[in-house]
C-alpha cells in the first residue's frame, strides 16, 4: 500500500487496481502478488467477487470459495492499491468491486465504498452508480469521471473482439499410458533439439561460422527425423521407469515398452519404428538379453536390469539405455556408470581420437567403488565393449569407441552420429558369449548369396521386408506369425546372411551397469540427441 500526498477526506475513497492479463488468454485473472495470492477463473468471476482486506497480514480475499494456498502456473503481477492517507483499513472491512477492461494490459479502476457497496453491472463492465440507504443516486461529488467511464466502455468492447479472435485450439497433451503419437503433439513438425554442448580448442571456430551454419540447414530434415525418435524414446522411457517393479514378468515389461514405442512413433513398416530388440540384460549379464517366447524370468528386488532400447526414423536410430537397481546399495555402481557415459559425451567431438575418450573414460569410471553385502568391489570398465557410430538402417556403423585406454588412433568425424555407451562391472571386466540366442541382424553388406532350403528364402524374404538390416529378434518373428523357423534362421546364419548376436555375459554372480547416449556431431556443436530430464 503507498500512501500519495495529504488530500482532503471525502466519505467514499477511490483506488486503482491494476492487473496484467496474460498474452493468450485474456480472461484469466491473477489476484495480488504476496504469499497468499489466488487466481480468478475469468475477469467477471473477479469483478462480481468481494474483497476483504486485512491490515495485518495483507491478505486479499475472493469470494469464499477459492483456496489461497494452491496457487499454479500464471503469469500476472499485482502493481499496487493506492489510498488517500486518511483513509484506515480496519479488520473485516468489506468492499465491492466494479470494473472496465482498457486495451491489452487491461488496468481495473475500482470504486470502494465502505458501507454501501457498489452495485455492479456485469453485462458492460461499467461502474454503477452508489445507492443510498432510500436507494436514491449518491451525491454528485462521489460519481465517477463520465468521460473515463465512457472511455472504459469503449475499451472493454474492444477487449471483447480481441479475445475471440485470440482464442486458440489447445495443444494434446499426451495421456497416462502414454498413447498419442509424438508428431500430434508437435503440430509445427518441429521437434525439441536435444543438449547443446560447444566444441573445445581448434574447434571454436566452428560455432561462429557461416559456412558451418549453412551446411547445418541443409541437414536440418535428418536432424528433426532424429530428434523425433529422441522424443518418442524420452517419452517411452519416463513410461517404463513409472511402472516397473519387482515381480515384473520380463515379457510383459518388454512387450508392453514395445508396444508403447509403436503407438507413439506411428509404427510405419521400415519408415518408423522400433530399431532394435529391447535389451533388458539382468546381473551379470551386460547386452544382448531379452526373454524369447516361454520365459519365465521375473525381475527381483536384487536385481540390476540394464533397458536399452532404440527407436529409429526413415532408418536414423536412436540408441540409447540406462540401468534399474532398486536396491540401493548398488547406487555407486550405477552413479559410476552414468558419469563415465557423461564423461564420454564431453570428451567427444569432431577430430577427437577414439582412444582419448576410452582413457577419459576408464579413469572416471575406475574411482568408484561400491560395497555389495559387505564386500567392496572396484568398479571395471568392461574391456571388450565399446560403443560405435551409427549409419542409416545400421546400428555398428564401423568404428568403436573404447571405454578402456590404448584403442585405435581414428578420428570422429564432422556429422556422424555416436552411441557413447558405457559398461562398469564388480566381476572381470570382460564378457563372453553365453545362454539362449534371442538378437539376430541381417549383415549389411551381404549380397546376394544363393540358398537351398525354400523355408529359409521365405524366412528371408520376410526379414527383408520388415527389419532389413535392422536387428530382430525371435519374439519379433513370432509377432509376425512365422512359425517353426529356427532351421531357417540358423541355415541363414550358416551361410553368412544374417548374423548371431547371443548375450554378453561377465563372471556369474557379478554386477553390470550400463547408461548409454546417442550424440550428433553437428557442424557448429555437439547435441546429445537423447538427454532427457531422467539422465
Amino acid at each position: 500500500i503507498q500512501r500519495p500526498k495529504e488530500t482532503a477526506p471525502r466519505r467514499r475513497q477511490q483506488a486503482i487496481l491494476v492487473l496484467s492479463f496474460h498474452p493468450q488468454n485474456p480472461n484469466l485473472v491473477s489476484l495480488p502478488r504476496n504469499p497468499n495470492r489466488a487466481n480468478a477463473e475469468s475477469a467477471e468471476q473477479f469483478a462480481s467477487s468481494s474483497i476483504e482486506l486485512v491490515s495485518d497480514q495483507f491478505q486479499t480475499l475472493i469470494g469464499n470459495s477459492i483456496d489461497f494456498d494452491r496457487v499454479s502456473g500464471f503469469d500476472f503481477r499485482f502493481l499496487g492499491i493506492y489510498f488517500p492517507p486518511s483513509h484506515k483499513i480496519c479488520n473485516g472491512t468489506h468492499f465491492e468491486i466494479s470494473y472496465t477492461m482498457i486495451k491489452e494490459n487491461t488496468t481495473l479502476e475500482t470504486s470502494i465504498e465502505e458501507k454501501t457497496p457498489l452495485d455492479l453491472s456485469e453485462s458492460n463492465g461499467v461502474i454503477s452508480e452508489p445507492r443510498d440507504a432510500n436507494g436514491g443516486a449518491a451525491d454528485d461529488d462521489d460519481e465517477a469521471p463520465e468521460a473515463l467511464v465512457n472511455q472504459k466502455e469503449e475499451g472493454s468492447k474492444k477487449k471483447k473482439k480481441k479475445n475471440k479472435s485470440k482464442k486458440k485450439k489447445e495443444l494434446p497433451h499426451q495421456t497416462e499410458p502414454p498413447s498419442i503419437p509424438v508428431v500430434d503433439l508437435f503440430p509445427s513438425g518441429e521437434f525439441p533439439e536435444g543438449e547443446i554442448q560447444q566444441y573445445r580448442d581448434d574447434n571454436l571456430w566452428r560455432v561462429t561460422s557461416e559456412e558451418k551454419r549453412d551446411f547445418e540447414r541443409l541437414q536440418k530434415p535428418i536432424y528433426n527425423s532424429v530428434r523425433q525418435a529422441a522424443e518418442v524414446h524420452r517419452q517411452v522411457r519416463k513410461y517404463i521407469r513409472s511402472i516397473v517393479k519387482p515381480g515384473l514378468s520380463m515379457i510383459d515389461l518388454c512387450e508392453t515398452l514395445e508396444n508403447t514405442v509403436r503407438k507413439l512413433i506411428s509404427e510405419n513398416g521400415l519408415q518408423a519404428g522400433i530399431a532394435f530388440p529391447t535389451g533388458c540384460s539382468l546381473n551379470w549379464v551386460a547386452a544382448h538379453w531379452t526373454p524369447n517366447a516361454g520365459d519365465k524370468t521375473v525381475l527381483q528386488y536384487d536385481d540390476v536390469m540394464k533397458l536399452d532400447f532404440g527407436t529409429h526414423i526413415d532408418g536414423y536410430i536412436v540408441d540409447c539405455a540406462f540401468t534399474v537397481a532398486f536396491n540401493p546399495m548398488f547406487n555407486p555402481l550405477l552413479e559410476a556408470t552414468r558419469e563415465a557415459t557423461n564423461t564420454g559425451v564431453k570428451e567427444a567431438g569432431i577430430d577427437v581420437r577414439l582412444c582419448d575418450v576410452g582413457a577419459a573414460i576408464q579413469e572416471v569410471m575406475e574411482s568408484y567403488e561400491v560395497e555389495i553385502n559387505g564386500k567392496v568391489y572396484q568398479v571395471k570398465s568392461i574391456r571388450n565393449l565399446n560403443g560405435h557410430s551409427i549409419g542409416r538402417y545400421q546400428i555398428h556403423a564401423g568404428k568403436s569407441v573404447p571405454i578402456v585406454k590404448g584403442g585405435e588412433q581414428t578420428k570422429m568425424e564432422e556429422g556422424e552420429f555416436y552411441a557413447i555407451e558405457t559398461f562398469g562391472s564388480t566381476g572381470k571386466g570382460y564378457v563372453r558369449e553365453d545362454l539362449e540366442c534371442s538378437h539376430y541382424m541381417k549383415n549389411f553388406d551381404a549380397g546376394h548369396i544363393p540358398l537351398r532350403l525354400p523355408r529359409a528364402k521365405q524366412l528371408l524374404a520376410t526379414i527383408n521386408k520388415n527389419f532389413s538390416t535392422l536387428a530382430f529378434c525371435r519374439r519379433y518373428l513370432d509377432r509376425l506369425g512365422e512359425t517353426k523357423y529356427l532351421m531357417a534362421l540358423k541355415n541363414l546364419c550358416d551361410t553368412g546372411i544374417v548374423q548371431p548376436y547371443p548375450p554378453l555375459c561377465d563372471v556369474k554372480g557379478s554386477y553390470v551397469s550400463q547408461f548409454e547416449h546417442t550424440i550428433l556431431l553437428r557442424p557448429t556443436c555437439k547435441e546429445v540427441v537423447s538427454r532427457g530430464d531422467d539422465y
